[in-house]
């Protein structure tokens, strides 16, 4: 099978990016699929989710700025076949260290070279700078976590020119995977509304597996679980898994 490198990615934070990122990558991890999940937001997010300290003197800021091999920062999870590149507030520094560099959209491509996995997810930051163009660079596809709020569809417009942006720049194959809609509320009329534009325009760009708001999945984080492994049998458990086929599917 062909590495698959996905990125997630909205530049805006409290969507679920990184719980559908950290849930995602751990259901396709299993007996043939070998996946690393690379946080590359400086708020580590991802990394203390699953249970990795932040206080790691390795991370992907060590990866980037002061190029060692991304094999000497992966952590092995409490997930078979899961693995993690930790960041934490030393990655916000490589925006700025990375502007004086050549090629600096391709640090991160460069550095995944070497890797060995079937699928490689790429937790953004909550931004359009530097590391997000490099995750996007790197990526061959794209999954967006879009909140059923108001202000949804305004954020979505400005990530999608950048998007074409890379795509015109420095990664022509860039795809868009699909958009997924997280902390869905039926009770709420402006989450049909939302899911109602977004289908409208994206067709079936759009995931048919929308993410609710669940209790549980707001829990595992604090315990450094995934949803699986929190309560396997819960409301966020069952979506994220049904998530994952539909994007093993797609990338198929």
């Amino acid at each position: 099978m062909t590495q698959k490198i996905i990125a997630v990615v909205n530049q805006k934070g409290g969507v679920g990016k990184t719980t559908t990122a950290i849930n995602v990558a751990a259901q396709l991890a299993d007996s043939q699929s070998k996946v690393l999940l690379v946080d590359l937001d400086p708020q580590g997010n991802a990394t203390s989710g699953l249970a990795i300290p932040k206080e790691q003197t390795l991370t992907m800021y060590n990866v980037l700025c002061t190029d060692i091999p991304l094999a000497n920062v992966v952590h092995k999870t409490n997930v078979a076949q899961l693995y993690v590149a930790p960041a934490n507030s030393n990655l916000a520094g490589a925006e700025v260290e990375l502007v004086g560099r050549q090629q600096r959209e391709f640090v991160l491509k460069l550095a995944l070279q070497a890797a060995r996995y079937d699928y490689i997810v790429i937790d953004c930051p909550p931004s359009l700078g530097l590391l997000t163009i490099n995750a996007l660079t790197a990526a061959g596809d794209v999954l967006i976590p879009v909140q059923t709020e108001y202000y949804a569809l305004e954020g979505l417009s400005q990530l999608l020119k950048t998007i074409q942006a890379v795509r015109s720049n420095t990664n022509p194959q860039l795809e868009l995977l699909g958009i997924v809609l997280t902390m869905f509320d039926k009770r709420n009329s402006l989450s049909e509304q939302v899911q109602n534009e977004i289908q409208k325009y994206f067709g079936d760009k759009l995931f048919n597996t929308i993410i609710p708001r669940n209790v549980r999945l707001a829990e595992a984080p604090s315990y450094g679980r995934t949803i699986y492994e929190h309560d396997r049998w819960s409301k966020g458990a069952r979506t994220y898994k049904a998530l994952s086929r539909e994007v093993r599917s797609r990338l198929q």
